[in-house]
């Protein structure tokens, strides 16, 4: 018998918000932050449309830790925070080593690569910043997170590409049902707006000219985004016993691999990542009222994780409100299924579903419930988050009402 796993806190950062209640708001409007990116330092750039945070929040993490940080290791940091704050936790000497953190990240420190770079190539320094190693590494996050939080049970980090985060929750209920842990911090974060990651993608011919449009038949691609979002994970007796305010719980579970292409995906690898989840979860496909799509906005996403969803779901898919986020807040990578489990707890929380932003044009071959434009009310008992990445890594993780 698994441990029941609940969410107590939730914390976001990306271009729709400095904070979870801000982000949720503007999901539930239907409000797309995606447009022209301002970075001065984005020169020679095809494509120049992204969703980026314009201003930071007064964080209050002090100069000594930050100075040690990349920018994606702050967003997480900032998200982390925020999720412990409604959660009602802190560590102390008797349960420092009973509380950890796991984060995702998909492209880790490229800002310091960058800065460096440009140091050493073209300003002609001869060494490279004190601090380079520290902000570049992938697990500089989690690292940072405990730091901040004083966590000092499991803390490491994880790397899946664009499934990173819901890599993350898996990893970190799986401390917690090990008992390795009685509070987790888990989530993902990414800070990809540099020009070194946009040249890459723009290589790959699949980022959108104007901005992102899933499942609508016009659609030219996806978008970049920053952003982090986090949650704190617990056992249910844990948190009954100090009288938390238990947001939803965390179900399950599913990861699968498609071991076919580094970049195309199959209808193979979601189906089983989304039949394991279901199954870990203990839910039937009519249990589920809402699906957070991975929903890209590329032609071949759309219609593989249309297919993908109709195999699993059966007749329920048409049943099935779904809808993709990162219409609003773009694809933030090893951060998006953190902003996307923001969506899934509040829609239960609220019984809204949120929309899928920017739809113009019916395609026949994404034929589902996708919630076009306009945020919808509905009773949602369970939800599910998918997360597909390159490499063919999936990890699909559900969420339901306590």
């Amino acid at each position: 018998m698994h441990k029941r796993v609940v969410i107590t806190g939730i914390g976001g950062i990306c271009g729709l918000g400095t904070n979870a209640p801000a982000i949720w708001n503007e999901m539930r409007a239907g409000r797309s932050a995606i447009g022209q990116i301002d970075n001065p330092l984005l020169h020679d750039l095809k494509v120049k449309v992204g969703c980026e945070i314009k201003a930071m929040p007064d964080h209050g993490i002090g100069h000594k830790q930050t100075v040690s940080m990349d920018r994606f290791s702050l967003l997480a940091a900032i998200a982390a925070r925020e999720a412990m704050q409604q959660a009602g936790l802190t560590s102390d000497e008797a349960t420092t080593y009973r509380m950890g953190t796991v984060v995702g990240v998909g492209v880790c420190g490229w800002e310091a690569i960058e800065e460096n770079y440009r140091a050493i190539l073209i300003d002609g320094k001869n060494r490279a910043g004190i601090f380079t190693v520290p902000k570049v590494m992938p697990s500089a996050a989690a690292g940072q997170v405990s730091m901040v939080l004083g966590l000092r049970g499991p803390v490491f980090g994880v790397t899946s590409a664009c499934s990173s985060s819901n890599h993350a929750f898996a990893s970190a209920v799986d401390q917690i049902r090990l008992g390795r842990a009685d509070v987790m911090v888990a989530g993902g974060t990414d800070a990809p707006l540099v020009w070194g990651i946009l040249k890459g993608w723009e290589a790959l011919r699949v980022l959108a000219p104007d901005t992102c449009r899933p499942f609508s038949a016009d659609r030219q691609g996806l978008s970049l985004g920053e952003g982090a979002g986090m949650a704190v994970l617990e056992t249910y007796e844990h948190a009954m016993a100090r009288g938390a305010d238990i947001l939803a719980e965390i179900a399950g579970a599913g990861l699968s691999a498609d071991a076919s292409d580094i970049v195309a995906p199959t209808v193979e690898g979601p189906t089983a990542a989304m039949r394991a989840c279901l199954a870990d979860a203990g839910l039937n496909p009519e249990d589920v009222d809402y699906l957070n799509a991975h929903g890209t906005g590329t032609k071949a996403n759309d219609q593989i994780e249309t297919a993908a969803i109709k195999r699993v779901f059966g007749d329920h898919a048409y049943k099935l409100s779904v809808s993709s986020t990162k219409s609003m807040h773009a694809h933030c990578l090893g951060a998006s299924g953190g902003l996307e489990m923001i969506a899934c707890v509040m829609a239960i929380r609220e019984g809204i579903v949120p929309p899928t932003a920017n739809f113009r044009q019916a395609d026949p071959d994404c034929d589902l419930d996708v919630t076009p434009n306009v945020a919808r009310e509905r009773k949602v008992r369970a939800a599910i988050s998918n997360g597909f990445a390159f490499g063919g890594t999936n990890a699909v993780v559900a969420f339901k009402s306590v």
